[in-house]
């Protein structure tokens, strides 16, 4: 029987990496690895793995359609998942959880739906020179489409966003501020309360796309205020194409579908469509099952670890990741403002961020080379591309000491 809670507490009351450690199989195959990826897609705890794998083996059927007793099991289980997210989240009502392909797809079905239905020529939507691509691409072409204006807040000199600026661009046709809550190309974290509040006043929904806050600080949806927010599964530990999103009921039950096809109707002629209430509304089709039960036991490994904990160590290791490499000649980290979280974004003198990554790769460590999906942030920085390394629960300051002595090889091969 799948089980939407971890086999065991992998935590004790003081946060132990190495032990962490343990709970993650993908090291134990490969004992010299160091991950330095998790802001791409975090590896997965055995708990994870292991519920999506039981639940094939003992639960799986489609669900809400079915009348028998399995169909029936998956049906609860899937909407537990809905629950276990709601908690972890702190949203009011289970109602309110959709669950998407990952925040992409989240993202995509605003703009689509509420974003077609609620904005209009002469309109603003605002977002930041931090955001992905995936919060840049749906509004510019929902923008063609339908001819309101994209402003974009600058970052300041520290390379955080720029509030005043931001605040500056808010007006009376401001109807969308939608902004990252923790940047994934350089980890600045942005100060999401006072954003919330700024737009509000303007009378404007606020989108938060927390994909790389979710695995690693508390989310409180009804503390923050926000109109939406989304989050990918597999930057949380959990499995690969599933994710959350969020929106006030209020919100979502004014939205039309995004996408037609079955398990989202009501009634179905050839004449006219009725639709169910949301979520359901917003899911079409046979969703991803498994990948609702995996995502549901990752928030709980992710609770069993607490999330204060994990972002006291996340900190801490940044803090000393940004100590150690500065300390190397040649080194520079990008900028990330007052506040930087478990990303470290750098380049070095002579070498590109390609060759060097691929060198660390012959140490056995694994980063991110490339703009990062947020190319417009690093074009205006004037960098092109940058080495990216972003931490999980999984690793320590040994890790931070590994890529600094690659990175002091790879500089020793350039000067031959």
């Amino acid at each position: 029987m799948t089980h939407l809670s971890p086999l065991r507490t992998p935590a004790a009351a003081a946060f132990d990496p190495r032990v962490v450690k343990r709970d993650f199989p993908i090291f134990a195959r490969h004992p010299g690895l160091v991950f330095l990826d998790s802001g791409a897609s975090a590896q997965k705890p055995a708990v994870v793995i292991d519920g999506v794998a039981e639940f094939y083996r003992s639960d799986y059927a489609n669900i809400h359609r079915g009348v028998y007793r399995l169909s029936a099991r998956s049906t609860e289980l899937y909407e537990a998942a809905r629950e276990r997210a709601r908690r972890f989240l702190n949203a009011r009502d289970a109602a309110e959880i959709v669950f998407v392909r990952g925040a992409t797809e989240a993202i995509n079905l605003v703009a689509n739906s509420w974003g077609a239905t609620f904005l209009a020529p002469g309109d603003e939507v605002v977002i930041t020179e931090l955001e992905h691509h995936a919060n840049i691409v749906p509004w510019q072409l929902l923008r063609d489409r339908v001819g309101f204006t994209l402003k974009v807040a600058p970052v300041d000199a520290t390379g955080g966003l720029d509030l005043a600026a931001f605040e500056a661009l808010l007006g009376p046709r401001t109807k969308l501020v939608a902004v990252t809550h923790l940047a994934n190309a350089t980890g600045a974290l942005l100060p999401v309360e006072a954003i919330v509040r700024l737009a509000h006043a303007k009378g404007a929904k606020v989108l938060i796309d927390g994909c790389q806050a979710a695995p690693r600080m508390p989310v409180d949806v009804r503390a923050l205020g926000c109109d939406f927010y989304t989050f990918s599964g597999h930057k949380t530990y959990g499995p690969t194409g599933i994710g959350v999103l969020y929106a006030r009921k209020a919100i979502l039950d004014a939205m039309p579908p995004w996408q037609g096809g079955g398990d989202m109707i009501l009634n179905v002629t050839f004449e006219q469509t009725t639709f169910q209430d949301p979520p359901a509304r917003f899911e079409a089709g046979t969703p991803d099952i498994s990948g609702a039960i995996g995502l549901a036991v990752a928030l709980d490994y992710i609770d069993g670890l607490g999330r204060e904990a994990i972002l006291a160590h996340e900190a801490a290791l940044t803090a000393y990741g940004v100590d150690r490499l500065s300390r190397l000649p040649g080194v520079h980290i990008v900028g990330a403002g007052q506040q930087r979280y478990a990303i470290l974004s750098l380049n070095v003198d002579g070498i590109h961020p390609h060759d060097l990554a691929t060198i660390l790769d012959q140490h056995h460590i694994a980063v991110r080379a490339g703009h990062h999906c947020a190319q417009p942030l690093v074009d205006k920085l004037g960098l092109g591309a940058t080495t990216r390394a972003s931490f999980g629960v999984y690793n320590d300051e040994s890790d931070i000491d590994a890529l600094a002595d690659a990175i002091v090889a790879a500089q020793k091969m350039f000067k031959r």
